[in-house]
């Protein structure tokens, strides 16, 4: 019998919109499969969801399925490309924005059901500060937020780390600058946002990384295909290969466990005999 390994939950969140973070969520999950992970992906943007029309791929049920009592998690689960496991969201659904911390405690709860190899579990967020947001990123062992050199992405990237910190007990995050046009902007975004947060808030920054601005990426959004697949060789491809080796090498939980159980306590365990 193989023993019971957690498995390593990232949560993908930025402070707004627009900032690229399904497009970072997907690369990055299709580069660590490409690296020999088993990866699930979460679209946990539950109103507005964008995974799978980002693929091109059509989810006849979704996560509205398993909250309502319709499906079970397992049922709703999507192939993605190179065996990527995909659990879409709903899309344009208000209802499924407005869930409240117990429906999203619950759905979290429902991972505990899953009985499928996985390594990595990738949760791609809602924008901003929702009790969406809120309730996977304390459920998550890494965050990973994302930023661009707007003004707004690093004032409300603050923000969410703030609401993190101050009011749910998160300290650590991994920033990682997006759409850079030079390998020094996405250090220097990283310094903007650490030196603020070390002034007003105990918290721990990593410099994950870059993607920079590319074409191709727009090329590949375009044609609702991955970059890595469409352009294997551009420098976005590269970057999120890159990315993907960090992210890998995180230490894994030693357990279960966290806020809430760490999407409770088997979360999505795998035990095989051997």
């Amino acid at each position: 019998m193989v023993a019971e390994k957690p498995v390593q939950v990232i949560a993908i969140s930025s402070g707004k919109g627009g900032v690229g973070k399904t497009n970072v969520s997907v690369n990055l999950s299709l580069a660590m499969v490409a690296a020999g992970q088993n990866v699930l992906l979460l679209d946990a943007d539950l109103g507005l969801a964008n995974v799978d029309l980002l693929l091109g791929l059509h989810a006849q049920y979704n996560l509205s399925h398993v909250i309502s009592g319709e499906r079970t998690l397992q049922e709703v689960i999507i192939d993605g490309p190179e065996g990527l496991k995909i659990i879409p969201a709903a899309s344009g659904l208000q209802k499924m924005s407005e869930l409240n911390p117990g429906q999203h405690a619950g759905m979290i709860r429902a991972f505990s059901d899953l009985s499928m190899p996985v390594d990595m579990l990738l949760v791609d967020t809602a924008a901003g500060i929702s009790d969406s947001v809120v309730s996977f990123v304390k459920a998550s062992n890494e965050v990973i937020v994302v930023v661009c050199n707007e003004p707004t992405s690093l004032t409300d990237a603050y923000a969410l780390i703030k609401v993190m910190a101050e009011d749910h007990g998160v300290y650590k995050f991994n920033i990682l600058a997006n759409s850079v046009r030079d390998p020094m902007e996405g250090a220097k975004l990283f310094k903007k946002l650490s030196r603020v947060t070390d002034h007003y808030l105990d918290v721990t920054l990593n410099f994950m990384g870059a993607v920079p601005y590319d074409e191709c990426l727009v090329k590949a959004v375009k044609k609702q295909q991955a970059v890595l697949h469409s352009y294997p060789q551009s420098p976005s491809s590269i970057a999120f290969r890159k990315l993907a080796k960090t992210a890998i090498s995180w230490p894994a939980p030693d357990k279960a466990g966290g806020h809430l159980e760490f999407f409770v306590e088997r979360l999505i365990k795998y035990s095989a005999a051997g």
